[in-house]
């Protein structure tokens, strides 16, 4: 899936300088990243290399030190997480939170209310939320698991679980989409599952992915970028990445 590229057309996402200090120590150090419109970008590294610390800046779950972060050229470094969803930001994380005893359907519509900020009322009906209710059906048909929208969440595979959280992001139609190891604890035919899922996303949508499968990450993604002790330690192609002899050194036999 290409990027849109061209003279003046500005990035889907830009960083410059992000730094974050946690007291002495600094997890993220003077990152740059640019990211153009539709562009699929992996972003892979060693344990406590800094990755999930990256997402976290980028989402406003954590207040930069220094630095900037842009998406479509409107600064939103200081932006809550609530204003940068608005603005076209969507994230899943490592750990999935979903509301077990709800179905699918209804997981995609308590998300959209809160990605919304709509006010929820308890004495008040999901169903009768019929435009979120439409906008949740056709997620479900996007992603394929349409056929899957009347189950009890509990009663999912991870797999399946892992793949609504995602569809859960999607439903406040993201322009940037994070993803926070998307194929964590999943088979290897889970992971294929879900790596074929990404793939069919909209082009539209672009896309930074923290794996930590390799073969998941070179699959997805035309271009990767390599953290390591915080810092962008390398960029390029799955090929040039593969074949880096200091990435293999820092980031195979690693666990993240």
């Amino acid at each position: 899936m290409n990027s849109i590229r061209g003279e003046g057309v500005r990035p889907a996402l830009e960083c410059e300088g992000l730094t974050k200090r946690f007291g002495g120590l600094e997890a993220v150090k003077q990152v740059d990243l640019r990211v153009d419109v539709g562009e699929r970008r992996a972003i892979i590294g060693p344990n406590g290399a800094g990755k999930t610390t990256f997402f976290s800046l980028i989402s406003g779950l954590y207040p930069v030190t220094s630095g900037s972060i842009r998406i479509f050229g409107q600064d939103i470094t200081h932006l809550s997480c609530n204003q940068r969803t608005y603005l076209g930001l969507g994230r899943t994380f490592q750990i999935t939170n979903l509301f077990p005893t709800l179905t699918v359907l209804e997981n995609l519509v308590v998300a959209a209310l809160g990605l919304r900020g709509i006010k929820f009322s308890m004495v008040r009906p999901l169903s009768t939320y019929r435009g979120l209710y439409e906008r949740a059906g056709e997620v479900l048909e996007t992603v394929g698991i349409a056929e899957k929208r009347a189950e009890v969440v509990r009663n999912l595979s991870y797999g399946e679980q892992r793949q609504i959280e995602i569809s859960m992001a999607l439903v406040s139609n993201p322009t940037v989409l994070l993803l926070d190891e998307p194929t964590a604890g999943l088979s290897p035919a889970e992971s294929v599952m879900m790596t074929e899922m990404i793939y069919k996303l909209d082009p539209k949508i672009t896309i930074l992915i923290i794996e930590h499968n390799m073969d998941v990450a070179l699959q997805v993604a035309p271009r990767i970028t390599v953290f390591h002790q915080g810092c962008v330690f390398a960029e390029g192609s799955p090929k040039e990445i593969r074949n880096n002899p200091r990435v293999q050194e820092i980031y195979f036999g690693s666990e993240d």
